[in-house]
């Protein structure tokens, strides 16, 4: 198979990714509050790609829900080469992605991240994975949840969901504050094994997110919630805000690769606090 077959796959299954969620979101919000979509563009000078974000907010479910996805190319800056594979022989790259953060209203509904990508350098390889950030633990969600992500990474190979788990235990953890950022999930990167059993992999990852925020979300959806219950989900937000604008790589390969700064952000929730 190709390198551009590859690559139309890939951007391809993301853009119908991107679709998928968006029409679950509004449903969900019983079609009373729509996604704001922009599209972007990497420069203005050349074809150097570009993407498109929605942004749902202020939902009665959602509070704020961002859906992007984007394609991209060009020469990596040179102090960016030496930390991507394959750039410091070649600065020329192609990425494709999609990211997903919800932020609910409720604050016994976890806020949940999902990404998945597809980059070349002189190579190409996956990358991605999901988590979910309770601000009120409940055991038997986070069971069913690390039960679900097994199910499926055992599915493509039983080394899987172990090794995804504490690379994502290890990634999403505040080491200034000497704490997880959530109940963890899974994690991956540099996945070059072999395009078919990644991609497939990869679109697996994608099909279960879905699956799992539709059945988080249903389940809890009608539950009270009190005034010290919000408070409490506002400072779990805050450590969310300090570890997206300090450790994620998502958001930093964004912003050094010229991505578009709104739809990079959108990860932030709209309103947290310290204190």
């Amino acid at each position: 198979m190709n390198l551009e077959i590859k690559r139309d796959l890939a951007s391809s299954w993301f853009q119908t990714l991107q679709n998928a969620f968006c029409e679950d979101i509004v449903r969900i919000e019983k079609n009373k509050a729509k996604f704001i979509s922009k599209n972007w563009k990497r420069s203005y000078k050349k074809d150097e790609g570009g993407g498109e974000y929605r942004i749902l907010q202020n939902g009665n479910v959602f509070e704020k829900v961002g859906v992007n996805f984007s394609k991209v190319y060009g020469k990596f800056p040179k102090e960016f080469q030496k930390n991507i594979p394959g750039a410091n022989k070649d600065p020329r790259f192609w990425a494709s992605g999609i990211s997903v953060v919800m932020h609910m209203k409720n604050p016994l509904i976890p806020a949940m991240h999902f990404n998945t990508r597809y980059i070349n350098t002189t190579y190409g390889w996956f990358g991605g994975g999901m988590d979910v950030t309770p601000s009120k633990i409940d055991i038997k969600e986070k069971k069913k949840f690390h039960r679900t992500l097994k199910e499926m990474c055992d599915r493509h190979n039983k080394s899987f969901y172990k090794k995804y788990k504490n690379w994502c235990d290890d990634y999403f953890y505040l080491p200034h504050r000497k704490e997880p950022r959530g109940i963890g999930g899974i994690f991956f990167d540099y996945k070059r094994d072999n395009f078919e059993k990644d991609f497939k992999f990869v679109r697996d990852v994608g099909v279960t997110f879905q699956l799992i925020f539709n059945d988080i979300i249903s389940k809890k959806i009608k539950k009270k919630w009190t005034a010290k219950e919000k408070e409490t989900q506002y400072i779990k937000r805050g450590r969310y805000a300090e570890f997206n604008l300090l450790y994620d790589r998502g958001t930093k390969f964004g912003l050094q690769t010229g991505g578009n700064t709104d739809g990079i952000l959108m990860s932030l929730p709209p309103l947290a606090k310290w204190k």
